[in-house]
C-alpha cells in the first residue's frame, strides 16, 4: 500500500513535470538553495555586445563547462587570442541541468588523473576568481551488496597505489556511521573516496568564464558557428553570423551539437544524446536534522546514485538498456533548432524499479515528497568515454566532446589539452580517449546499439579483460573469422575487429565467463602458451596496425624515434617510440626488411595514434 501511495503521487508529479518541461528548463544552485529557471534556447538578441576578433590562435566551439574550462586553461597558461563561441548562452545543452557529481573514482587508471585534477581545481577556483562555485566535498561511498562486488573493490584497491586520489574500504558498520539514513542489512562493504562530492554546474562554469576573461580570453555569445573552411596553411575560417574568424586551430567542445560542428568539417563523430532523469525531494525532516552533509551514495546493484540536495535528497538512476531512451532522431535529423535550456518530458515508469530499491536502502524516501523531476540530454559515445585530442587526417581540428560525465572531466581535460597544445605533446597517456579510436566501421547502427548497452550497463561489474557483445561483429570481419569460430575461438574486441582471445577445445568450459579469481580461460590459455613454447603457433594479427617505413633515410628515422637499437636486416625487436621530450609514446615491433625498408607493427587501434 505504501508503494502504491507513493507512485500515485509520483505519477501526478510526472504529469506536472511534463507540462513544465515544455515551457522551462531548470538548474540547481546547491549553495544558494534556489532554482534557476531559463526559457527557450532561442536567444532573444542576435547581436554581440562587442565586435568579434578577426583572428585567433584557438577558437573553442561550445560554451558548456568543458569548452569554458579549455578557454580558462589556455589563456591562463599564456596563450594569446583565445576565443570561445557559444551559440546561445553559457551552460546551455547538458551542463546546466547536470546533477554535478564529482568523483575521484574511475575504473581505468589513466582517466583518474583527469578526475583528480578537476577536484583539486574546483577546490581552489573560488579563491582565484572570487566566484562561488557551490563545491560540496562530502565524500562518496560505493556500495557492495554481492560478493562479486566486494571482489571488484579489492581489485580496484590493489591498483590504487598508482594514483594520488585517496580511497579505502569500509565495513558495513562504518558505512552506517557515515550515512546514518541507510538500511545496511544487505551491504557487505563500501568503497570510500573522501574528496568526492558535488558542485553547482552553473556556478562552476561561470567561475571558469570569469577566470578565462581575467586571463585574456574572449567569449562571444550568441555566436553560432555556421561554417568551417580549412585554409591552405592548415588554419580555419570559422564562419558566424557576425563575421569570419581566422583561427590557427579549432576545438569542437559543442556537446550534443558536436556532430553538427563535425559535419561542417566533413567528419561524423559517433555520439548520441541519452535521456537521463533524476528526482529531487522536498525537505526530509531526518535529513534536515543532520549536523553534517551526507556522503554521495552509489548503489551499484540497484544502479543509482543518491546525494543530499539542500535538506532533501536527489536520486539519479541508470535504467536498463531495454527501458532507457535516446535521441537517435537527433543523430539522423540533427538537434532541433533552438534547443538549449529545455528538458524532455519525464517518464517515471522507466525508473520506478530503481525508486523502489532506493526506498528500501534509504527508508526515509518512503514518506518523502518528490519536488521535481529533471530529464535532460547527456551525450554518449559507443564506449561511454569522451573523444579528446587532435583528429587524424585533418589539420588543427581538436575534439573535446562526447562527455557523459562532463562536470568531473571538465577541469582535467581543459588542463590536459592546453598542455598538449602549448607543448606539442600530451602530458600523459590517454589513448583510451583518442578520437581516432573510431573509424568507418563505427556505423550509426553500431553507435545506437553500443550506447544503449553502455548506458544500461553503467554500473556493471568491472572485470579485467571485459568483453561486451552488443554490435559484434562489425563491418570489420577478417577473411579467417568463420574458420576461427569453427576451431573454437572465443573472441575479443579490438578496434572494430573480433580477434581470438583463446580457443576452447572439446571438454573446455567455453564462453565468456569473467571472474576476479580464476576464469574459465585460465587453463586453456596456459595450454596454448605451452604449445607455442614447445612447438609453434600462428596468431591472428589482423587488428594490429602495420606501418611500412621506407626510403634512404628510413634507418636514420627509426633510430631517431625509437629508444632501442635498429634491428639488423632480417631481425625483429621491440622498440619504444619516444616523444621529442623523451617520454614513451608507443610500443612498436620493428622488423628490418632491407637497409631502407622497415615493417612496424603496433597495437590494435593505435595506428593513427602512432602516426601522429
Amino acid at each position: 500500500m505504501l508503494n502504491i501511495r507513493i507512485w500515485d503521487r509520483l505519477r501526478r508529479l510526472d504529469r506536472s513535470c511534463r507540462c513544465l518541461a515544455q515551457t522551462y528548463g531548470c538548474g540547481f544552485d546547491t549553495v544558494n538553495s534556489q532554482r534557476h529557471y531559463s526559457g527557450s534556447g532561442n536567444t532573444t538578441s542576435t547581436k554581440l555586445s562587442k565586435r568579434s576578433k578577426d583572428t585567433a590562435e584557438t577558437v573553442i566551439i561550445g560554451g558548456g563547462v568543458v569548452g569554458v574550462s579549455l578557454a580558462y586553461h589556455l589563456s591562463k597558461a599564456g596563450q594569446k587570442d583565445v576565443v570561445l563561441l557559444e551559440k546561445s548562452e553559457l551552460t546551455a545543452g547538458s551542463t546546466w541541468h547536470a546533477a554535478g557529481l564529482t568523483a575521484l573514482y574511475h575504473p581505468g587508471i589513466n582517466v583518474k588523473n583527469l578526475h583528480y585534477y578537476s577536484i583539486q581545481l574546483y577546490g581552489e577556483l573560488q579563491k582565484e576568481t572570487d566566484q562561488e562555485v557551490g563545491f560540496h566535498q562530502c565524500g562518496s561511498i560505493r556500495l557492495a551488496s554481492v560478493p562479486e562486488r566486494v571482489d571488484e573493490f579489492h581489485y580496484q584497491m590493489q591498483r590504487q597505489g598508482w594514483n594520488k586520489a585517496p580511497q579505502w574500504l569500509l565495513e558495513p558498520d562504518e558505512v552506517k556511521e557515515m550515512h546514518p539514513l541507510l538500511n545496511t542489512d544487505k551491504v557487505l562493504a563500501g568503497l570510500y573516496n573522501p574528496g568526492d562530492g558535488h558542485i553547482d554546474p552553473y556556478s562552476l562554469t561561470q567561475a571558469l568564464a570569469v577566470g578565462a576573461r581575467k586571463y585574456g580570453a574572449e567569449i562571444y555569445m550568441p555566436a553560432p558557428v555556421t561554417g568551417l573552411k580549412q585554409r591552405t596553411d592548415g588554419g580555419w575560417d570559422v564562419e558566424t553570423p557576425h563575421g569570419i574568424i581566422n583561427a590557427r586551430r579549432i576545438i569542437n567542445a559543442a556537446g550534443f551539437w558536436a556532430r553538427e560542428v563535425g559535419a561542417l568539417a566533413g567528419l561524423e563523430h559517433p555520439m548520441v544524446p541519452i535521456h537521463h532523469q533524476f528526482i529531487i525531494t522536498s525537505t526530509i525532516p531526518e535529513v534536515e536534522a543532520l549536523d553534517k552533509e551526507l556522503p554521495v551514495i552509489r548503489d551499484l546493484e540497484s544502479s543509482f546514485y543518491l546525494r543530499q540536495e539542500r535538506q532533501g535528497l536527489l536520486l539519479g538512476p541508470y535504467e536498463h538498456q531495454d527501458k532507457m531512451k535516446m535521441c537517435d532522431d537527433w543523430v539522423i535529423n540533427g538537434v532541433p533548432p533552438g534547443f538549449g535550456k529545455e528538458l524532455f518530458e519525464s517518464d517515471l515508469e522507466r525508473i520506478s524499479d530503481h525508486f523502489v530499491m532506493a526506498m528500501e536502502l534509504v527508508p526515509v524516501l518512503q514518506t518523502a515528497n518528490v519536488q521535481s523531476v529533471v530529464c535532460g540530454p547527456i551525450t554518449y559515445t559507443p564506449d561511454i568515454l569522451p573523444m579528446v585530442g587532435p583528429h587524424q587526417g585533418i589539420q588543427n581540428y581538436w575534439c573535446a566532446c562526447g562527455f557523459g560525465y562532463g562536470i568531473i572531466h571538465a577541469g582535467g581535460v581543459g588542463k590536459y589539452l592546453s598542455d598538449w597544445i602549448l607543448t606539442g605533446e600530451p602530458p600523459y597517456d590517454l589513448i583510451e580517449l583518442d578520437p581516432n579510436r573510431y573509424s568507418k566501421w563505427t556505423t550509426r547502427d553500431y553507435l545506437f546499439k553500443k550506447a544503449r548497452e553502455s548506458y544500461g550497463l553503467n554500473n556493471l561489474l568491472g572485470y579485467p579483460k571485459e568483453e561486451r557483445p552488443t554490435g559484434r561483429p562489425t563491418d570489420r570481419v577478417s577473411g579467417i573469422y568463420d574458420v576461427l569460430l569453427e576451431r573454437g575461438a572465443e573472441m575479443g574486441f579490438h578496434a572494430g575487429w573480433d580477434q581470438p582471445n583463446w580457443f576452447a577445445q572439446p571438454g573446455d568450459d567455453a564462453g565468456y565467463k569473467p571472474n576476479f579469481r580464476r576464469t574459465n580461460w585460465f587453463r586453456p590459455v596456459g595450454r596454448e602458451c605451452e604449445m607455442v613454447l614447445q612447438t609453434a603457433g600462428i596468431i591472428d594479427l589482423t587488428p594490429f596496425g602495420k606501418i611500412e617505413v621506407a626510403g634512404k633515410d628510413a634507418h636514420q628515422f627509426i633510430d631517431r624515434i625509437c629508444a632501442n637499437v635498429v634491428p639488423k636486416v632480417g631481425c625483429t625487436n621491440i622498440s619504444h617510440m619516444l616523444t621529442p621530450r623523451g617520454h614513451v609514446y608507443a610500443e612498436l615491433t620493428v622488423t628490418s626488411l632491407t637497409p631502407e625498408k622497415f615493417l612496424c607493427v603496433t597495437g590494435s587501434g593505435s595506428e593513427l595514434h602512432d602516426l601522429r
